[in-house]
Parts: structure tokens; sequence; C-alpha cells
């Protein structure tokens, strides 16, 4: 989807790695090893979005770390954006369709962490999931996005590793 629109690959795996969590963050040397880039590549399209007002600089110690500018008027779009060319949303949809009583849907692994490795890892949380759907429900995503899906389903998520929360059911209010 977004391929079409930006020709540029490393730019458009630099706004994934940023705008699908503004947790994210990275510098140009450690950015050019986990995309496998060389770092004047790296730095062109750094600076690129950096002059845009898509990502902010922050100096750390000697090193300077680049974010997404939260405070840009096209964050929230350009997230909805990425999470719709991975296929995220299209995965909420879908879960929260015929799942049973989903109480949260997080992704985990390296989607989480801003890597588009072609690996979607998500948990799901609830109670009297359909596992049967979640199998049929794989293939029919994997077909859709052109990713592999991998669900895991629980009753609660106690994690240390990096994670985004895709979906929150909310409680209801009392009276």
């Amino acid at each position: 989807m977004l391929g079409g629109l930006i020709t540029s690959k490393t730019r458009l795996r630099l706004l994934i790695k940023f705008f699908i969590s503004q947790a994210n963050r990275g510098y140009l040397n450690g950015l050019a090893n986990e995309m496998g880039e060389s770092t004047n590549s790296i730095r062109k399209e750094l600076n690129h979005l950096h002059g845009a007002g898509y990502l902010e600089k922050v100096k750390s110690y000697n090193k300077v770390e680049y974010k997404a500018n939260v405070k840009h008027p096209l964050f929230e779009v350009l997230r909805k954006v990425v999470l719709k060319h991975l296929g995220l949303e299209d995965i909420v949809e879908n879960v929260l369709e015929r799942m049973g009583d989903v109480k949260k849907i997080i992704l985990v692994g390296d989607y989480a962490k801003g890597m588009d490795s072609g690996k979607i890892e998500i948990f799901l949380i609830g109670n009297g999931l359909d596992m049967e759907y979640i199998n049929q429900l794989e293939e029919k995503i994997e077909n859709l996005i052109k990713r592999k899906v991998s669900f895991y389903l629980a009753s609660k998520f106690l994690s240390d590793q990096p994670n985004i929360v895709l979906f929150k059911k909310d409680k209801p209010v009392k009276n």
C-alpha cells in the first residue's frame, strides 16, 4: 500500500519504526545495523523526516536519538496509515467480529519494536475465545495482508518485552 506512495524503502522502514509506537527511538548507527542499510542512506532519510517535522532529535549523552514528533499535526494520521499498511487494523476488526469476550489485543515481537520482519505476533487476552475461529483467521489474514500472523491466547498478559496494545475493552461504568 505505502510502497507505491513512498518509493524509498529506507524511508518506509523508518516510518514504520517510529510511527508504530511513539516509544520507539533510534540513533544513526543502531538504525543502520538494525535495517542492514548504510549509515549514509539512513542519515539522508532521517534528515529528510526531521526537516519535514515528522521526527524529533533528542541529544542523549554524545549521541543523537530520533523519535516520532507526537506534536506534529499529522502524527495520528501517519500512525493510522502505518497500522493500515501493516494490516494491523484489519486484524483488530476481524478478531473483534467473532472472537468472543476479547479484553485486549496486544502486538509483541519485531513489530512492537518497529521492525517490519514479515511475522506479526499477537496476544489475545480474554475469556472463552474461539480457538477454531482463530486458526481459520490466521490464514485469512495472512492472505489479506501478505505477512505471517501468529495468535497466542491467554487470560492474562504478563511480559516485560516490548508490546503495543492495539485494543483494550473499556470497563463498564458503575452507577
